[in-house]
């Protein structure tokens, strides 16, 4: 028989050390750490960011409240305290690779757009214009 190689899956797992994304409640936007899995439902989580109003004291929350994110903080240990996450995060550097992502880049964007008043959206729209006439004339040239 041929040799048959089983990978892992690429999902996003719930396990401890996954940063997740707060998507409701008062920690909307936020970032925290899976600190401990309480049951299949809702987990403990910590987020110790040195970013303004980014902190998220430690508690149980329910997965159906935040979303999984891609980064990890590997081999952190399970119901570790307050100061080994802290260290843990600084040490991954969770804020700036979050701040590098390409979704962290999108919703920045669209909180920029919702705040917008009407006169700067149409503001946008006619530099959207100017901008798609010249690269049209620019081509149009060639």
């Amino acid at each position: 028989m041929p040799d048959i190689e089983i990978h892992a899956s690429a999902w996003r797992m719930v396990e401890v050390g996954r940063v997740v994304l707060f998507t409701h409640g008062p920690y909307l936007g936020r970032l925290a750490v899976i600190v401990e899995i309480i049951d299949h439902k809702r987990v403990l989580v910590d987020g110790p960011s040195k970013k303004e109003n980014g902190q998220v004291p430690r508690h149980a929350v329910g997965l159906n409240n935040m979303i999984i994110t891609p980064i990890v903080i590997p081999k952190l240990p399970r119901a570790a305290g307050r100061g080994p996450v802290a260290r843990a995060w600084e040490k991954e550097d969770v804020d700036s690779k979050w701040d590098k992502s390409a979704w962290a880049k999108r919703r920045e964007q669209r909180e920029k757009r919702r705040a917008l008043s009407d006169f700067e959206r149409f503001k946008v729209m006619k530099l959207k214009k100017q901008n798609l006439r010249s690269l049209i004339e620019g081509l149009a040239r060639k």
